[in-house]
Formats: C-alpha cells, structure tokens, sequence
C-alpha cells in the first residue's frame, strides 16, 4: 500500500470516529449514510441494485443504456474537450455506457471518478482500462467537495459532472438544495451536471424497495455497526437492533431507522452511549421528487435545467442542468 492511500486511510478513520460520535451524541441519534460503504457494505448494494423490489438501477440503466447517444449529443454541443467528473461512482456499470458513447464519437475527454470509497476506486482504476482501453482516466478518494476541488485543478477543461443513482435523494429536501448551491459553486458557467431523481410514485413499489422480504437492505443499514465496531472498536451487539422503513407520499420522504430493542449501553473508541428500549438510530432518507420540484431546485441553485431522460415506466429521471 503506498503512502497516499495509507494517510487517506488514515484521515478517512478519524473522519469516521468524529462523524459517529457526534451522531450518536446528538438528542435524535443517527449515523451517516455516506459510512455504509466500506468493501462488505459495497458488496451488500450490489446485491440491493439485483433485488426484484430495487427497480431504481434498472430504471437509470435503462436510461443510460438506451438513450446515452442522446445524453452524449447533449453535452458535447460545444467542441471543446472536457473532464467527465462522476460523484459517487461506484462500479461505473451505468456511466460507462455514456463513456464509451463519447469514445466512440471521438470526443475528448477524462473521466474522474470520484468517490469516498478506496476500495471503489482501486476497483475502477484496474478493472476499467481492461474494458474500455483507450479511456484517460483519474480517480479521487474522499468527500464530494473536496475532491471536487482538486479534480478542478486537474484541468482548466469545461466541466461534466455526473451525480446518479439519486444519490440527492439522499439529503432532505433543505440539504438537497444547500448541496445543489454549493456545487453550483464550485463549477464554472457552461459547466454541466447530469444529476439522477427517483420519481414519486405508488407509495408500496417504494416502500418495498427499501423494505425487501429476504432482508438485504436491513444487512445493509447493519453492516454499519459492524463495520463501527471493527474499525473504530465499537461494542454493538446487532442482535440488539431491528431495522424499519416508512415512506411518506405526501412529502416524498422514504426513511430507514434501526430500533434498539432492549434499553443497553454501548461503547465507541472511548465514548459510551446509552440507549432506551425502542430508542431509534435516524440511518437514511431516499427523497422522491415530482418534476415540478426538481425543476425548482435545480433554478433554486441557479442552474438552468437543459432536458430530461426518463425510463420506459417513467419511474426515474436524469435532469441535464447548466450553471448559469
């Protein structure tokens, strides 16, 4: 392991320890979402993304499969080089669509994945060249905005930045709209965001897709204390918690909890925490949106919504925005 990654490692943990302490000492406890991936927790979405009740993935594959010519054509209305900037990237298995559709345009461009996983980028960094040879390629390790401000200085290039998987579903509506400024400020005018909404709709097809009948998404919101209890010598006992799901169709809000089922104290690095019995750990939101919300978000941030791709079932849609 070479050193950069060492004391990325490094500071990533003590991010880590600062973020659980201050989330479970808070009046409503919770922890950050942004923590569920680690290698089993990366692992464990896989599997969440080939459930039957997951429809998202499928619905914004669908769209990158079929329609990444069209998304292509729409970004590279200017012929000017740029950098393809993705947040959060995962496994790449739906940009990769859009990157080989502006490969084979003979469009120029890098791609610069960014995520906070070392495990996700190492991944890209060695499996991706091997499918996609000709790709000029860069990874960042860590936090959204501060890897962002180092991918801008990579270059002086026009800026394309992929935020899919509706990862702003995320972040409460209020949150949503803080990122969405800030990023809008942390781009240039022209630069272009492609950012992915899952869509209101029959409030069961939501709920059971955070809510599955074989338990993947609950081993998913567990695998959190497992993984505080291996790296930052935490003392849950898992057996002692239960997962819970709720969606709100009026106000679009799906959201995950653990309940502690039996009144217990436990213990991270050197903090101790007590819990009630049925006292609740606040995990995740994954907010809906109508189209009409979306737009007003994005013109909220000041950027001007360009087109939207929808799925067959419109189930799902990636917005095209420009900064103004």
């Amino acid at each position: 392991m070479n050193t950069l990654l060492q004391e990325n490692i490094s500071l990533t943990t003590e991010h880590f320890l600062a973020d659980v302490i201050a989330g479970l000492s808070a009046d409503t406890k919770h922890l950050s979402a942004k923590y569920f991936y680690d290698e089993k927790g990366d692992a464990i979405f896989q599997q969440i993304m080939n459930m039957d009740e997951y429809y998202l993935t499928n619905a914004e594959m669908e769209i990158f499969r079929n329609q990444a010519q069209a998304i292509c054509e729409t970004i590279a209305e200017r012929d000017d080089a740029f950098d393809l900037i993705e947040l959060g990237a995962g496994d790449a298995t739906k940009s990769i669509h859009l990157i080989k559709a502006l490969l084979n345009n003979k469009i120029e461009f890098n791609y610069l994945p960014i995520d906070i996983s070392a495990n996700v980028i190492n991944n890209l960094e060695q499996k991706l060249p091997l499918e996609v040879p000709n790709l000029n390629m860069k990874g960042f390790i860590g936090d959204y905005f501060e890897m962002l401000s180092q991918a801008n200085a990579y270059s002086s290039r026009r800026k394309v930045v992929l935020f899919m998987g509706a990862n702003i579903g995320n972040m409460t509506v209020d949150d949503a709209k803080g990122f969405c400024k800030k990023l809008h400020d942390n781009l240039s005018a022209d630069d272009l965001l492609i950012i992915g909404f899952d869509l209101k709709k029959n409030p069961k097809k939501i709920l059971d897709a955070y809510n599955d009948k074989n338990g993947i998404t609950s081993s998913f919101n567990m695998n959190l204390l497992s993984r505080i209890n291996n790296q930052l010598s935490g003392s849950f006992n898992l057996s002692n918690f239960e997962h819970y799901a709720c969606y709100d169709p009026e106000f679009g809000a799906c959201k995950s909890y653990l309940i502690s089922l039996v009144e217990q104290e436990v213990s991270v690095g050197e903090e101790v925490f007590s819990f009630a019995a049925n006292e609740y750990i606040y995990m995740e939101i994954s907010q809906k949106y109508s189209l009409d919300e979306i737009k007003n978000l994005g013109e909220m941030a000041c950027f001007s919504p360009l087109q939207n791709f929808f799925d067959e079932r419109r189930y799902f849609v990636d917005a095209i925005w420009k900064v103004k």
